[in-house]
């Protein structure tokens, strides 16, 4: 299968710029796999889909301001990171622009001293290890030196850092947003648990994988970089709970749903885990932990269509995707929303 049929025409226009006032007013195409039937619908209504005994899982990563604007130490250079992964106790993988001009041993300041990195490593495509040095709690000086990280095509100033954090987000790690999750509030979680839906969470700290085009010609070609994930006990438990008992596993989010999978494919069952996943999912795949997803509408080529795909079928997804153009949907990170059911 190639990269290209994987390609649409997207007008400009329905590229969402900025988050909707309320987080739940975003529309809904519910699309049901079986039925290859579509529907138009609100996140607000969302509820409405799930019954009692299902269960909805969300990636409580939390995005990092790790955008960071330094000089060169030597020669004063405007230098930009963008922060990926934590390799370390204060040792970590980053893009770099521009990348030619950082050489292993160089260093970069920032805040007039206040952080200091030193690259230890040179890697492919931009990337760098760099050990940064510093005084007090790094969280801290990334709150007060960092940006938020937003995807290139967004090109306003988001006017609350906040709208690109899930209401859920708590655990520090990401270079980008579980975007399937920002149309939550915690009054629609509140309904689900009341309805009887189980609400649990993992963690899948968003890296690379999202910046990263496929620029191959055969999708089987593309090498996907590894993220770090986490289970726990009680998700690993109940995640089992219910599949024992008929209930549907619904994954919030492409990223959600590459640790389901990555999970039940190593040990053929829900346990509680850490590690690393490069799983690339596409057409066509046999899904073994979950039965529905809800997620955003993807850039054309993108390894989160192709997961799509892989669920819902190609034709199917394209279909979808063209009733939400002709629509006028918003799209990707700030854009609508799409509930895929069994």
């Amino acid at each position: 299968m190639k990269t290209n049929d994987f390609d649409f025409h997207l007008p400009e226009q329905l590229i969402a710029q900025t988050p909707l006032k309320k987080r739940d007013s975003s529309r809904l195409l519910v699309a049901y796999r079986k039925a290859q039937m579509i529907k138009h619908d609100y996140f607000s209504s969302i509820v409405n889909y799930l019954n009692k005994g299902d269960c909805l899982v969300l990636n409580d990563t939390r995005v990092i301001p790790g955008r960071l604007y330094g000089k060169k130490g030597k020669t004063g250079a405007n230098i930009e990171l963008l922060l990926l992964t934590e390799v370390k106790d204060r040792s970590w993988e980053v893009l770099v622009k521009p990348a030619r001009k950082i050489k292993e041993g160089d260093q970069i300041t920032f805040g007039q001293g206040k952080l200091l990195a030193t690259c230890t490593k040179e890697k492919h495509e931009g990337r760098r290890l760099l050990t940064f040095q510093y005084e007090g709690n790094f969280y801290d000086i990334l709150d007060e030196l960092g940006h938020m990280p937003l995807p290139p095509y967004i090109k306003q100033t988001l006017a609350d850092d906040d709208r690109y954090q899930t209401i859920y987000a708590r655990e520090e790690g990401s270079a980008a947003a579980p975007t399937a999750g920002l149309h939550f509030t915690n009054d629609i979680l509140k309904q689900l648990k009341n309805k009887g839906v189980y609400i649990t969470s993992l963690t899948l700290h968003v890296g690379l994988g999202t910046f990263r085009p496929v620029t191959v010609d055969h999708i089987k070609d593309h090498k996907m970089h590894a993220e770090y994930y986490r289970m726990n006990e009680e998700t690993a438990e109940l995640l089992t709970h219910v599949k024992k008992n008929n209930g549907r596993i619904f994954a919030v989010g492409t990223t959600s749903t590459r640790v389901l999978e990555t999970i039940i494919r190593k040990y053929h069952t829900f346990t509680a885990t850490t590690g690393w996943t490069d799983i690339f999912i596409y057409p066509p795949y046999e899904f073994k932990a979950i039965d529905g997803l809800i997620t955003n509408f993807h850039l054309p080529q993108s390894t989160l269509l192709m997961l799509v795909s892989a669920l819902l079928g190609k034709e199917f997804t394209f279909q979808a995707y063209e009733e939400a153009i002709a629509k006028k949907y918003r799209f990707f990170s700030f854009g609508d929303a799409m509930l895929i059911l069994p």
